[in-house]
């Protein structure tokens, strides 16, 4: 069916302003971080801020990707809304630590499903590449103008209205995007027949498998009883064996395993998994690294943080300028790779003496390099793909992402826990700085001073060794994505220059 063009811009208008929405809230926060932490006195659970959002993300991505495969995608754009616009004002009204990851949590819900419908909403109405990639310019405007103002707004916010504003500002982009989606954008459906029963089996699997992972990446350096850590590895490997058999029987799979077995696929979810590991583990402890380990205020953090954001929305502008005028564009993927290499190899390098402008150039890299990954794995899964599986194909992309983003978050945050503590016990031995907090949050660090006539010293001291234990965690993602460049040497040549059958 064909629809006019008021109609489609006005949908892609609401759909932009889904993504601005989603997008500010993973920028944003990031940057409050340490001061949420150092307030509601829980740095214990600084990793789970994030990766409760990515665990329910990850868990609903593929349910909700078939089902919008099977029952068209608008009424669970409009529910989703609806319900990350709830779960983000929960955040700003949550009294502790504890609160505030369980509202995170229902927020990840929510923003599974408005990711995978937004995406694949975009081929539904756009079939042919070309065009589609036309129309993705305003998708990467909104995007960019999100990751602009959010790490920049998420430093101002914190330091002079308070941490909570952070997420109350999603509430009135929430209300213009379920205006634009309820009005203008079309219910479309890619099959005559009645939907298929959902996959219950297959998501609770799912979710027993991501869960007692995510619980056991957590637990493993923090001392936790052999007992406890063997039940989760038991269990994570166990949901995983039945999950794949499952599915591999089921006629309606909610992961649809034939997908990884396709020489075009697999080395773009492979890719996806890596770059979720690096973008989460980058926008959630780079922060860390100017705030506690530089002194930087959140205002001041935030403007570092900023050039990766817009030079992502660079980076894709640019890379939808060209793709489809290039012989191999799949070369792409290599030169964002070596951009985005670069940078953390930089960001590992840099300390507290660094020029401000290095540190921003280094950060503008590695966005550069990023919007030249992120729009091509999108594109070149949904072009490999059967357009009645586009949503199924886009969710695992999702997913894969993800998994990688909530691994990345969870393991570099469990390493530099790991690597203060350790340097403190050894170097300093003072228990009132092992949690890293006071670094961030002057009121603590002003009662510490008050406390001890060499604080300034002793400060200082655990600045120097929070920064190198960001600098050796972050070696993790250096060495994920040079391995990665071998990986995308398989993505095998492909042709965007004329419309799929």
């Amino acid at each position: 069916m064909e629809y006019s063009f008021n109609q489609k811009l006005l949908a892609m208008l609401g759909l932009c302003f889904v993504l601005i929405m989603v997008a500010l809230d993973q920028t944003v926060i990031g940057t409050a971080l340490p001061t949420v932490a150092a307030q509601l006195n829980g740095f214990e659970f600084y990793a789970w801020v994030g990766t409760a959002y990515l665990l329910t993300s990850v868990i609903t991505v593929p349910i909700f990707g078939k089902i919008g495969d099977e029952h068209g995608r608008k009424p669970f754009v409009l529910v989703a809304i609806v319900l990350f616009s709830t779960a983000s004002m929960l955040c700003g009204l949550a009294q502790s630590m504890i609160e505030l990851v369980l509202a995170r949590g229902l927020q990840g819900i929510g923003g599974g499903m408005l990711i995978i419908t937004a995406f694949a909403s975009v081929p539904d109405l756009f079939p042919e590449p070309r065009e589609r990639l036309r129309w993705q310019v305003l998708f990467s405007s909104a995007f960019g103008l999100a990751n602009a103002v959010g790490p920049s707004m998420g430093g101002y916010l914190t330091q002079y209205w308070g941490w909570r504003s952070v997420f109350f500002v999603n509430l009135p982009v929430g209300l213009l995007s379920l205006y634009f989606v309820w009005r203008h954008l079309p219910r479309i459906r890619h099959s005559d027949s009645p939907p298929s029963p959902l996959d219950w089996q297959g998501s609770i699997l799912t979710a027993l498998f991501l869960g007692s992972l995510q619980l056991f990446v957590e637990w493993l350096p923090l001392g936790k009883s052999p007992i406890e850590l063997a039940f989760l590895a038991g269990l994570a490997s166990v949901s995983l064996i039945l999950l794949v058999k499952w599915e591999m029987k089921c006629p309606n799979p909610v992961l649809p395993l034939s997908m990884l077995t396709e020489r075009n696929l697999l080395p773009l979810f492979v890719l996806s998994l890596t770059m979720g590991f690096s973008l989460f583990a980058i926008l959630y402890y780079a922060p860390l690294l100017f705030q506690g380990g530089f002194g930087l205020s959140a205002k001041q953090a935030g403007l570092l943080i900023t050039p990766l954001a817009v030079s992502i929305t660079v980076g894709s502008i640019v890379n939808g300028r060209i793709v489809t005028r290039l012989e191999h564009p799949h070369r792409l993927l290599h030169i964002g790779l070596v951009l985005f290499f670069s940078s953390v190899l930089f960001l590992i390098l840099v300390d507290i003496k660094t020029r401000h402008v290095l540190v921003a150039l280094c950060m503008a890299t590695g966005g550069l390099g990023l919007g030249l990954l992120m729009p091509n794995l999108t594109l070149f899964v949904q072009a490999c793909a059967p357009r009645a599986q586009l949503g199924v194909a886009t969710a695992m992309l999702q997913s894969t992402r993800m998994i990688g983003g909530m691994i990345g978050t969870a393991l570099v945050g469990v390493l530099v826990s790991h690597h203060y503590s350790a340097g403190i016990a050894s170097m300093i031995g003072n228990p009132r700085l092992e949690d890293p907090q006071i670094l961030v949050n002057k009121a603590l660090a002003a009662k510490f001073t008050t406390l001890d006539a060499h604080a300034a010293g002793l400060l200082a001291q655990a600045r120097a060794i929070l920064v190198d234990a960001v600098h050796e965690s972050l070696w993790v993602v250096a060495g994920l994505l040079f391995a990665s460049l071998w990986v995308a040497k398989s993505v095998p040549p492909m042709s965007l220059s004329r419309k799929k059958p």
